[in-house]
């Protein structure tokens, strides 16, 4: 008998409504075997947030459909297994997340550099 054990995929929700970035990460994290989900929208993301229960979301703060980080210490509270990545072209301020959260921020450009550096154990 074999006592591999399979681990599963790490699983990667992306909120953003810009389609290239988009495209970058999905790109990226693909290549690390991730599986992948992207929304273009806050109402479509936190909908698959809840379907897909993703290990990581990249949450864009300007949407079509709302200010996503103002919902982020909520999604923090309702999923706290959930390491959240903040994104935004602005230096925004980061809202007050619970104490137990698992986040970070990023300013857009996002980088492979970046990437590399802040994902390098994924």
């Amino acid at each position: 008998m074999n006592d591999q054990r399979i681990q599963a995929k790490k699983k990667i929700l992306i909120i953003d409504d810009e389609i290239d970035l988009c495209l970058l990460l999905k790109n990226y994290f693909t290549r690390k075997d991730c599986e992948v989900n992207v929304s273009h929208t806050l109402g479509e993301g936190l909908d698959m947030l809840k379907k897909e229960s993703p290990d990581v979301l990249f949450l864009d703060n300007n949407l079509p459909d709302g200010v996503a980080w103002d919902m982020a210490p909520t999604i923090a509270k309702n999923h706290p297994n959930l390491y959240i990545v903040l994104i935004s072209a602005y230096h925004q301020s980061v809202p007050t997340m619970p104490l137990n959260a698992h986040f970070n921020a990023i300013t857009k450009p996002i980088s492979l550099a970046d990437l590399n550096s802040k994902f390098a154990l994924m």
